[in-house]
């Protein structure tokens, strides 16, 4: 016997292999990559940071705050709110209490109006002594995020101007027909922290996961892809090895073929173009994400360095322009969309600098997250024998759903094994 076995090193999967270690089980964990990480992975080149997509790290999650050593992470934040940004015309949308500097344009801002803006304050005031794991957990009749923003008084044209391209590029859905569960989770925690990123790129969280699982004494093989689950053994490239549990942290697919348990088949994607412009050229949206108000092409741009200065060389900005779901529409087209995009935002300057680095497309993102989709999700204890799963597609699409699921997927598999 090995011990447990964690197939995939992903977020979940580290996490799970970490606590089964910490309880005195001998833990090894198969990765099919070459590194650790799954859908949270960085590649540099040229003095560039780029991301697999554009993603980034909520530090008031309570599992992130549970899991990692932020202050280790060196994260870097971006400003409360946004800039909305239609041809022509630029404007702030901010936390006054939060972002108090931004309060006069975000008062004079004509996208939205003054009686939405007092709405925010007060589902701001609602959310703020909600516990977390009663907004996604509870009882509550689900609806859609465009239903619970009606049912609260706004508007059309603040869903439509703010709420659309912003939950936009959380959920990928940019209908605003995603659980309003995700909407409120997610806005009292941008409430309560900042949206953030590693200062050596989000594959620094993975990184750190695993060095604390080794602290741990877990093993981790990588390019070693877990082939087949059996009650008591698992297949590694063609070699059986005995396992006394198992966990599955791998992809919600791989996972229903490995175990026979259904998971979600439904699936967001999404393409981000990565771009530099020299710092000759600034754009005065400073450390907040430019939305799109107008459509999907691109939904926003986040001008990462200023954020982030170590993702971009000395002398250059690196911007991410994020498309909803997978173009078609090939690399160069995309690029050209995007400068075609920032040029008409910026009438007052030339792009004609901005340079095509980098295309992500991600055909996985996320899984479909309409209203009640929890009650379609698979339990951690869903396959027989001593097995479980850990994977957000337990809980939700998220950092936060990812490292809480392999907590739980730990100590379910704990209580199977009478540690």
């Amino acid at each position: 016997m090995t011990g447990v076995v964690v197939a995939g090193g992903g977020l979940a999967g580290l996490v799970a292999a970490r606590h089964l270690a910490k309880s005195g089980l001998d833990v090894t964990v198969f990765e099919r990559e070459s590194s650790v990480g799954g859908r949270v992975r960085t590649t540099r080149e040229n003095g560039y940071t780029f991301d697999r997509g554009f993603q980034v790290l909520f530090d008031s999650y309570p599992a992130v705050r549970r899991e990692l050593d932020l202050d280790a992470l060196s994260l870097r934040a971006f400003s409360p709110g946004a800039t909305l940004a239609r041809p022509g015309k630029r404007s702030v949308l901010s936390d006054p209490f939060r972002d108090p500097g931004a309060l006069t344009e975000t008062l004079f801002n004509r996208e939205i109006r003054l009686a939405d803006k007092l709405r925010i304050l007060r589902l701001r005031r609602e959310l703020a002594n909600a516990d977390p794991a009663a907004i996604i957990d509870g009882d509550r009749p689900s609806r859609t995020i465009e239903s619970s923003l009606a049912d609260r008084g706004f508007s059309r044209r603040f869903a439509e101007r703010f709420v659309a391209p912003f939950y936009g590029g959380i959920t990928l859905d940019r209908s605003l027909s995603t659980d309003a569960r995700v909407f409120e989770y997610t806005f009292k925690m941008l409430g309560e922290g900042r949206a953030t990123v590693p200062a050596e790129g989000m594959e620094a969280i993975p990184r750190q996961l695993a060095e604390r699982a080794r602290g741990a004494g877990v093993r981790i093989e990588t390019d070693a892809t877990v082939e087949a689950v059996e009650a008591d053994a698992v297949t590694v490239d063609d070699e059986t090895i005995g396992a006394e549990g198992v966990v599955v942290a791998t992809d919600p697919k791989t996972a229903g073929e490995l175990t026979g348990v259904d998971t979600p088949d439904g699936t967001r994607g999404c393409a981000t173009v990565y771009t530099s412009l020299p710092s000759s050229t600034p754009l005065d949206t400073g450390k907040r994400l430019l939305l799109n108000v107008v459509d999907d092409r691109p939904n926003q741009v986040a001008q990462l360095s200023t954020v982030a200065p170590e993702y971009a060389p000395a002398g250059e900005q690196l911007l991410a322009a994020t498309f909803l779901g997978v173009p078609e529409t090939d690399d160069e087209a995309l690029f050209e969309e995007t400068r075609d995009t920032l040029s008409s935002w910026y009438p007052e300057r030339t792009v004609a600098d901005l340079e095509h680095l980098r295309t992500e497309r991600v055909p996985f993102a996320q899984f479909d997250q309409p209203p009640g989709f929890r009650a379609g999700l698979p339990d951690p204890d869903a396959p027989d024998g001593q097995v479980v799963l850990a994977g957000d597609y337990t809980r939700w699409c998220s950092i936060q759903g990812a490292l809480e699921s392999g907590r739980v997927a730990a100590r379910t598999l704990q209580d199977r094994m009478g540690v």
